[in-house]
């Protein structure tokens, strides 16, 4: 039990990594808050864990939108008074454009959701460890946070800022009990693709090169145990870090 009575929020929690991290945590004893824009789907992995002997509770949240997640952290305080850890798993993907293709509007929305959606719950989640003392915070960045050929310029470029604020709350707040680290999944098998919409065949097509490196696939359950691992004490000596979990992909 690995995060006995300790409190977590996972958003983007009702399918793929997200769900595998919720199911984790709450197996090794965490109380998860299984945050996401699908209420239905949040509630059926809730609702899940509660029948398997866990503790969850399901939240509706767009983090595109900073009142939902203000709402998302008081119902967390309402349900179990306190939080320990914040996963920020939610994020959508772009169309493979280039920087020449894309619009402002796409660019806002991925922006949005994968990166000023993080940046609102972290400074939620860090002050309420500032308080407490303690917490931590792990950014599920992707390996499009880490190298050029993974995706399209919104995405690449929504990820490498969260990869560059991990660093950074890493470095200001290592000294207040608060740890901050970041996952860069390689090729997932998840449903992020059906966020994909006005698909570039030249941004596709250049993606293919950085794509045909790739190892393998890996299963939403071999990031969770990384998800684990970052937010238990087995990694205390671990901070303003990003892990890539991609069979070598990043090593090319």
């Amino acid at each position: 039990m690995k995060l006995q009575g300790k409190v977590a929020i996972v958003t983007g929690a009702a399918s793929g990594m997200g769900k595998a991290i919720a199911e984790l945590y709450a197996k090794e004893g965490a109380k998860v808050v299984v945050s996401d824009y699908n209420g239905e789907g949040a509630k059926t992995v809730a609702d899940a864990i509660v029948a398997a002997g866990g503790q969850a509770i399901a939240n509706q949240a767009n983090v595109a939108e900073l009142t939902d997640i203000e709402r998302m952290f008081e119902e967390t305080k309402a349900a179990y008074g306190q939080l320990d850890i914040l996963v920020n798993n939610a994020g959508i993907m772009d169309g493979m454009e280039p920087v020449g293709e894309i619009s402002d509007e796409k660019w806002d929305r991925l922006f949005s959701v994968n990166t000023m959606g993080v940046m609102r719950a972290m400074r939620i989640a860090t002050n309420i460890f500032l308080e407490q003392g303690h917490g931590v915070i792990v950014n599920n960045i992707s390996a499009g946070g880490l190298r050029g050929a993974r995706a399209g310029a919104a995405y690449t470029a929504s990820k490498h800022a969260v990869a560059g604020l991990t660093k950074n709350t890493g470095y200001m707040y290592a000294n207040s009990g608060i740890r901050c680290n970041g996952i860069a999944p390689g090729g997932v098998m998840t449903n992020i693709q059906a966020s994909m919409t006005g698909i570039s065949e030249f941004g596709a097509a250049r993606q293919q090169t950085g794509l045909g490196t790739m190892p393998r696939a890996g299963q939403p359950e071999e990031i969770a145990k990384l998800a684990l691992f970052l937010g238990s004490d087995d990694s205390s000596f671990i901070n303003g870090q990003v892990i890539a979990a991609d069979a070598g992909w990043t090593a090319y």
